[in-house]
């Protein structure tokens, strides 16, 4: 029902986003001390959300093939941040302003969810 809304399939879109960010940039915290280890990061949601214009690919029945790996609707490829000499490019201070990126894009997708659903219950004459 809500996903013919666009502003509740963008914020779902954006909430995955946030989500898939997130275990990138746990991933580069937690390799942080680890030699050759290359930090990452995903594309922005912008960049991300407009590439994604393709709707998913419905399997009804088992012989359908399900959505391939290289389609646009898969998990983002990580993009690759700058090198060091030491060979890792974990900064921890960029990957806590990173992490706290991820958190204003999860709570502002709660936030849009959470006024949607009131408006949609004030508009059918329920109280939140």
């Amino acid at each position: 029902m809500f996903e013919k809304i666009e502003m509740m399939r963008m914020a779902r879109a954006l909430g995955a986003h946030a989500s898939e960010r997130h275990l990138v940039v746990a991933r580069n915290v937690a390799n942080a001390d680890t030699p050759g280890f290359k930090a990452k990061d995903v594309a922005s949601f912008a960049d991300s959300y407009r590439s994604a214009a393709f709707s998913a690919m419905r399997t009804t029945d088992p012989r359908h093939l399900a959505t391939p790996e290289w389609s646009p609707l898969t998990r983002q490829t990580p993009v690759e941040t700058g090198v060091s000499p030491n060979g890792n490019s974990v900064a921890l201070e960029e990957e806590m302003l990173k992490a706290a990126e991820v958190k204003r894009g999860h709570d502002l997708s709660l936030g849009i969810y959470s006024s949607a659903l009131d408006l949609m219950r004030t508009s059918i004459g329920r109280r939140a």
